[in-house]
């Protein structure tokens, strides 16, 4: 098979161009611009692009499949060179699922989790030993890349993202997997951009029901109130499994899984972990392993990549890094490291960086998301705003839409760090928040620098 990626230094698309050379593909690619990671790795294996740039030229009749990334713009010219030769053209998850389609596949939704709820069922089936393909939106501990596709493997799973397939393809790439189990974690309105109301949000979820294949298994969050309306009028033809947190246990900072057989201490903590990995041992279930198997396993699960990374630690301090940009995603990190720590103080500092968060009418979802914390610290990078081609916000509407005593909004991030470097860490945690690096700060350095 010959493949060619469109915009192939993307995360995803990098990972399953990586996939499909394992697998024996001849792949080839092109981008206008590619970074590290996935520049390094795409050279790696020998597949970074000579030059930057569109070149129509490499797109041949002799092409088996075009995969097209978020990247592209519809007037690409390799893709108009592609649509003009009758080429085959696939989004990344539409690819995905022909390299799967008959295999047992497990899809993991939600607004917030589905990374750590899919690492740990990765993990798991790792540790007992099972093959399987598949797609996660983080780098794992143990596994080389987000992809994996083989020729033998039985079982595929999938983090089900709802953002949109490709740019020709408006579809949320969730819906394109067609599972046998699915699981969703929980629903909180994001991506504002391409689902402008909440409504339209929430249909897309409804919609992902619908697509579980007959017979096959809804796992879901039995205390999110808009899926308890969603699941009203169940489906005849497949199963609906429900969970809440798993029963544990906080001594001294550890959390540890209540079970028949004693308490499991874990590396993890939180509710929305507890949450997760609940759903998480369900899906094990469902694909045949027990529940030893599984406890056996996930006490050693470590997190996913910037999921409550720690990323320095003394007597006194530790330091997370958390993905969380979200407003739900901000008050359950929040709360989680709060409650585990009960006896030291928290510093959270959070960035505006997605689309949907420097929205000014997105804004005030964030009322009282840091709260929680004994100081709460916002960056926004106005350029940012401007990049994105977005109204310009001020400082006083990120104050107000927050809300709480205990906030400071910063547009510069240098005075953030110098700020934070002043700050007493004495029995007091970090924890940093952002879809991005808070324009380009080295977080690694700043943790190390915090806990001297």
């Amino acid at each position: 098979m010959r493949v060619h990626f469109i915009a192939i230094g993307g995360a995803a698309m990098h990972n399953l161009a990586l996939a499909l050379h394992k697998k024996g593909f001849q792949v080839s690619g092109s981008d206008d611009e590619i970074f590290d990671p996935s520049k390094s790795r795409l050279e790696q294996y020998g597949l970074l692009p000579d030059k930057w740039g569109w070149f129509p030229n490499k797109i041949t009749s002799n092409i088996d499949a075009i995969i097209l990334g978020m990247h592209a713009r519809i007037d690409n010219p390799e893709l108009l060179k592609a649509k003009e030769l009758g080429l085959k053209i696939y989004s990344y998850p539409e690819y995905i699922y022909e390299q799967t389609k008959d295999k047992k596949r497990v899809v993991i939704g939600g607004s917030h989790g589905k990374t750590t709820t899919t690492s740990m069922v990765m993990h798991v089936l790792k540790s007992n030993d099972i093959d399987f393909d598949y797609m996660v939106g983080a780098q794992i501990e143990g596994f080389e890349t987000m992809v994996k596709l083989s020729k033998d493997a039985k079982i595929a799973v999938f983090e089900g993202d709802e953002y949109l397939a490709s740019p020709i393809d408006p579809r949320p790439k969730f819906h394109l997997y067609h599972p046998h189990i699915a699981l969703l974690t929980g629903i909180a309105w994001d991506h504002i951009n391409v689902f402008p109301t909440f409504d339209n949000y929430l249909s897309q979820f409804e919609k992902f029901i619908g697509l579980i294949k007959p017979h096959g298994s809804l796992i879901y969050f039995e205390e999110d109130e808009h899926i308890k309306k969603m699941i009203q009028s169940k489906r005849d033809n497949i199963k609906y499994l429900p969970y809440n947190s798993h029963l544990h246990t906080v001594k001294n900072g550890i959390s540890s899984l209540i079970t028949k057989n004693g308490e499991i201490e874990l590396s993890i903590f939180g509710d929305h972990n507890l949450q997760n990995l609940q759903g998480a041992l369900l899906v094990c279930k469902e694909l045949g392993l027990s529940s030893e198997q599984f406890y056996s396993s996930i006490k050693n699960f470590g997190g996913a990549a910037k999921r409550l990374q720690t990323l320095a630690q003394n007597e006194q301090t530790i330091v997370y890094q958390d993905f969380a940009h979200s407003p739900s995603k901000l008050q359950a990190t929040t709360r989680a490291v709060k409650n585990q720590f009960t006896d030291r103080k928290l510093v959270a500092c959070m960035e505006l960086h997605t689309f949907s968060s420097l929205k000014e009418e997105f804004l005030p979802e964030y009322k009282n998301s840091m709260v929680l914390a004994d100081v709460a610290l916002v960056y926004f990078n106005p350029k940012t705003v401007e990049h994105k081609k977005l109204k310009a916000i001020s400082v006083q509407q990120v104050e107000e839409a927050f809300g709480g005593t205990n906030l400071k909004v910063y547009t510069d991030s240098q005075i953030l760090l110098d700020d934070l470097m002043h700050l007493n860490f004495k029995k007091t945690n970090l924890l940093l928040m952002s879809s991005g690096n808070f324009s380009g700060l080295n977080l690694k350095e700043l943790a190390d620098k915090i806990i001297e």
